[in-house]
């Protein structure tokens, strides 16, 4: 009987499996308690029915994969978020929590907790990641880098912009301890002498804003933040040379150990701004945005979260079976395969075989807003040019003179005018200003104009996504309408044919050129 549950639970393992990578369908069953807004999660590896989560200022955990859940840890103080779960490798039972109250950690599952980490102040309180390593553990606050070599008995702060800098997120393999990356609001940092020594390997220019957060009522409601284009940094445990870094402006991925990063296609993604990421064990890249959560195959984003009504999806977490959950601000969604949703995802594919590909959609936008990047690279090639080019300066100069003889005497005078004198020449100089060689002015001007341009891109890019799916949805709502529905009908072609003249007004009239090709 326990082999048959075995095998069954493999079995079941693979068809999900599978039907991520294949892009067959899944569904999504809520396993948490009803409208409990859930942060971030730990999923223990030795025993998969056993969860935590991170619900406003408490912990919860299920030994039973959600039927019962019950709380093992609330945060008090002034400020009570939880921020990141984390499970020891090799140490079965033992959590760590980095929360706005310091470092929690139990060895028992939870039954007791002892914080092995308090700030001299609320920033360096305020805790947001925590990497366990085998001889070593690392914190994240939001004022730098903490290390500890003696099990959190005492902390070292970590030196230069990692000691200062507000810490997102942490990514390493337990297998090889000395590589470490950090991901920060100041870019992307790499140890490969376990933090004897650190390198800055992704630039992120963070910017000062002005945000609201929910506080308890003697907290502060209004606060200066420091945020940045980095939102979430994983490492391929297949592949520990190979990562993913999500920004605010899509998947970047680097396989040299971060050494150099390429941009992944934005094609099918409706937001840019990824908050998660995730790797399979077949490589496969999962993230999550604000609403959905996607997978990307094929140069392009394919949704998941269809039929995930949990409201924004805040991280993603896998099994050691590879079961894919997400924690959301309406609980704990744990996704399902299904044979329905297969059949579904056949019948969607053959909307998108009428319709251009979204690539070539947001391409033809770009093209007709003349925002593509090539314009900059232009643009920077020309500023340096310049610099080789030399300033010509052409002079003219002419001059006329008269002569005059002047005679005077007591009994006689006179005045004699001679010839004019004229004078004419010319002159051309050439110089160079070699210092723009290492720097030109224009570059300051090129950096704003560029920022500008990505900001239009995305606006752009955003709004073609939107109209895009938009229209696919409204064709497979106007299939299952029956034909006595003449009115509904005639209200969604009049959408559809509004729908086909925007996204003929953002490509310049692409869209309408291929429908009628087809």
């Amino acid at each position: 009987m326990c082999k048959r549950v075995v095998v069954l639970a493999m079995m079941v393992c693979y068809i999900l499996n599978f039907g991520i990578a294949q892009g067959q369908g899944i569904r999504w069953q809520q396993i948490s308690r009803e409208n409990s807004n859930v942060t971030c999660l730990a999923l223990e590896p030795a025993n998969p029915a056993t969860i935590y989560i991170a619900s406003k200022n408490c912990i919860l955990k299920t030994d039973d994969g959600g039927a019962n859940w019950r709380t093992i840890l609330t945060v008090r103080g002034q400020n009570r978020a939880i921020n990141f779960l984390s499970i020891a490798a090799g140490e079965r039972g033992s959590l760590y929590a980095a929360t706005g109250d310091g470092l929690y950690r139990s060895q028992n599952g939870g039954k007791n907790w002892q914080r092995i980490f308090r700030g001299k102040d609320s920033r360096k309180n305020f805790c947001t990641a925590v990497a366990v390593l085998p001889k070593v553990i690392y914190l994240g606050t939001q004022d730098g880098l903490f290390i500890t070599n003696d099990n959190g008995r005492s902390w070292a702060k970590a030196e230069a912009r990692l000691g200062e800098s507000r810490i997102l997120c942490m990514a390493y393999d337990s297998k090889e301890p000395d590589y470490l990356y950090v991901a920060c609001v100041d870019g992307i940092f790499k140890s490969a002498n376990g933090g004897k020594s650190w390198d800055r390997v992704f630039v992120a220019s963070p910017t000062e804003e002005s945000c609201e957060e929910e506080q308890d009522e003697n907290s502060e409601n209004n606060h200066e933040e420091l945020t940045s284009q980095v939102r979430y940094l994983v490492l391929d445990k297949n592949n520990p040379s190979r990562l993913y870094l999500a920004t605010s402006h899509g998947v970047y991925k680097s396989q040299d150990r971060a050494k150099t990063w390429e941009l992944f296609s934005t094609a099918g993604l409706l937001s840019l701004d990824i908050r998660s990421l995730l790797v399979t064990k077949q490589s496969l890249v999962l993230a999550a945005t604000k609403t959905g959560v996607y997978k990307y195959q094929d140069n392009g984003w394919q949704e998941l979260s269809l039929r995930l009504v949990a409201g924004e999806v805040n991280f993603l977490a896998l099994d050691n079976q590879e079961t894919l959950y997400a924690a959301c601000d309406k609980g704990l969604f744990k996704a399902i395969a299904t044979e329905e949703d297969n059949s579904m995802n056949s019948a969607i594919s053959l909307y998108y075989k009428e319709e251009p590909a979204i690539s070539e959609v947001q391409q033809a936008a770009i093209r007709y807003a003349e925002v593509g990047p090539e314009k900059i690279k232009d643009w920077r090639k020309r500023a340096k040019i310049k610099a080789i080019l030399p300033r010509l300066t052409l002079g003219i100069d002419r001059s006329k003179r008269t002569n005059y003889e002047i005679y005077t005497s007591a009994t006689t005078h006179y005045v004699y005018a001679g010839p004019l004198d004229k004078n004419s020449g010319w002159d051309v100089t050439l110089s160079w200003e070699l210092g723009d060689l290492i720097w030109n002015d224009d570059q300051t001007s090129i950096d704003v104009r560029s920022r500008l341009m990505v900001q239009l891109r995305e606006d752009i890019l955003d709004e073609v996504n939107k109209l895009y799916f938009e229209r696919i949805r409204l064709r497979m709502e106007m299939d299952r309408l029956s034909i006595e529905d003449r009115v509904k009908r005639s209200e969604k072609q009049l959408r559809l044919e509004e729908l086909t003249a925007s996204l003929d007004a953002l490509t310049g009239g692409y869209y309408s050129e291929y429908l009628n090709s087809r």
